[in-house]
């Protein structure tokens, strides 16, 4: 008892978490300050990122094996196919009309706010190289890349979605086997709850890779560019808290109060991915929040993989907005027809991005030169690019909770809240079986 209530009274990570963004924010605003000469902060910077390497490494070490088990017993423990397939459909359902409206939603407020215009800034010649390889994005490329040609491959490299499409093999066969199966869907259980219990270990270091995420950005960009980018940085911004107040609505009807459990829960994933920059990182933390929040795990294995992958709620917005925004600084006009087919490409293309680096910055940069619009352009984004991802990045972790748990209400995968976490895993896992 008294081991439980020194437990309850520790403070809990997100505070942390706190302390290390804004001690990063100081550490490296006194960087930036002390040593001006860009190659020395460079320096700084990189001897600062050696921490975050390693935390997001270690996070990388554990997202495959995780992804991997909880997948194939989320989908052992359904039974049959016909539960997959309607998981799934309404699970590309939402992903699509989510990513519909935050294009749309980005499409508007470049209209309303116009970014672009009068920026105060030197426009990079038309001809200048941006470096981004556009030319393998291509839709071909994306549905083989798919199928993996090995499983240990996909693992050793992280390729999520690979990952995903054996799992959903591997969870429909030990589905099929029956009896057979359950002494091997239990083993791959019980590796799931060993990779949670790594997942927790990891997520000790959190804080401190925050720091150091968030002080070597300062350090080479310094808190001026921000000052510099004001204008563009806001209204995007500004879009992102619309697109969370309307996310938190539409969670709001379909989960009902419970909704505001929900949002306090997820906060720790929504700063890791905030501050790193990275949705990844915040995968263990955001599946271990849905647990709390009652949802069953073989609807949140199943489902969160794909949302990482197709539910990019954020990087969507950001598509449409930076689009307008370069085709604004340049003077140049789009009709809104010529702005919807535009809206309605990037609904297509950006399904590719999972496993693409720069994934936001590829897609936008295909379709500038789709568009005519100087592909130079994405130069004056470039600078700020990191502390735009920490918002799309974050984003992406809110959009995801709510789908999910919407979701799981639809299909009667949506129990009580639990409030230890260490027993949240195997409530739902439990919750799943019974169902």
């Amino acid at each position: 008892m008294a081991a439980a209530a020194e437990t309850k009274k520790r403070p809990p990570i997100t505070m942390y978490v706190l302390i290390g963004m804004i001690l990063g924010v100081i550490v490296g605003y006194m960087c930036n300050t002390n040593y001006p000469d860009p190659k020395v902060a460079g320096q700084i910077a990189d001897n600062i990122n050696i921490i975050t390497t390693v935390f997001l490494r270690l996070i990388k070490m554990i997202i495959g094996p995780l992804v991997l088990t909880t997948l194939i017993v989320g989908i052992a423990h359904m039974g049959d196919t016909s539960s997959i397939g309607r998981v799934g459909i309404k699970a590309l359902g939402w992903f699509m009309i989510a990513s519909l409206v935050s294009l749309a939603l980005g499409l508007i407020l470049a209209n309303l706010l116009q970014p672009g215009h009068n920026i105060g800034l030197p426009l990079p010649d038309v001809g200048a190289a941006t470096n981004l390889k556009t030319s393998s994005f291509t839709l071909k490329d994306f549905i083989t890349h798919l199928v993996p040609k090995s499983i240990a491959e996909a693992l050793a490299t992280n390729e999520i979605l690979q990952i995903v499409v054996f799992s959903l093999f591997a969870g429909i066969a030990l589905a099929s086997m029956g009896e057979t199966g359950k002494a091997l869907t239990e083993m791959i259980d019980q590796m799931a709850h060993l990779m949670l219990k790594i997942t927790g270990m990891v997520m000790y270091f959190a804080p401190i890779a925050v720091f150091a995420a968030v002080a070597s950005t300062i350090t080479t960009q310094g808190l001026g560019i921000l000052v510099t980018f004001a204008k563009f940085m806001g209204s995007f911004y500004l879009g992102l808290f619309v697109l969370w107040a309307l996310m938190i609505l539409v969670g709001f009807l379909i989960l009902g109060p419970s909704v505001a459990r929900l949002v306090s829960l997820v906060k720790e994933p929504f700063l890791i991915s905030f501050s790193t920059a990275s949705s990844e990182a915040a995968y263990p933390k955001m599946l271990e929040a849905l647990d709390r929040f009652g949802v069953s795990r073989k609807i949140s294995s199943f489902m969160l993989p794909m949302g990482y992958s197709f539910n990019l709620d954020g990087s969507m917005m950001y598509c449409t907005f930076a689009v307008l925004f370069i085709a604004q600084a340049y003077g140049i006009e789009l009709s809104w027809g010529t702005q919807i087919s535009m809206m309605l490409l990037l609904m297509l293309t950006s399904k590719g991005m999972a496993g693409v680096p720069r994934a936001s910055l590829v897609v936008i940069a295909a379709t500038l030169n789709q568009y005519n619009i100087p592909e130079a352009g994405l130069l004056l984004i470039m600078g700020v690019d990191q502390f735009l991802d920490m918002g799309r990045s974050a984003t992406n972790a809110v959009g995801n909770s709510i789908a999910v748990a919407s979701v799981a209400k639809w299909e009667g995968q949506l129990g009580e809240p639990v409030d230890d976490p260490a027993t949240a895993g195997a409530s739902g896992a439990l919750a799943g079986q019974a169902a």
